[in-house]
């Protein structure tokens, strides 16, 4: 038996598509009806791509397979961490194999 993603997309395509409509589908509960309120407020232009953007990274969130667990982590304190030493060696190790 073999683990597939619970939801089906490609290395190049992003789960949540930079869309309105994407990042409105993908978002939970009333966290949809708050999109739509900044949306519709913000004016065309950076305040605009501000909005669409900061919403994006939420939505990907919502999204993710993973998410209610590793909140659940991170509120017992169980949610691995690291330093940024580790990931700077981590990468050096890398670089070089």
């Amino acid at each position: 038996m073999s683990a597939q993603p619970v939801h089906q997309h490609s290395a190049n395509e992003p789960r949540v598509p930079r869309t309105i409509g994407g990042i409105s589908d993908a978002l939970r509960g009333g966290r949809r009806a708050q999109f739509f309120a900044e949306l519709l407020e913000a004016q065309q232009g950076p305040e605009l791509d501000g909005v669409l953007t900061a919403w994006w990274g939420r939505a990907v969130l919502d999204t993710d397979p993973q998410r209610d667990r590793v909140r659940t982590a991170a509120e017992t304190g169980t949610l691995p961490t690291t330093t940024m030493d580790d990931i700077a060696r981590r990468r050096q190790e890398r670089a070089i194999s």
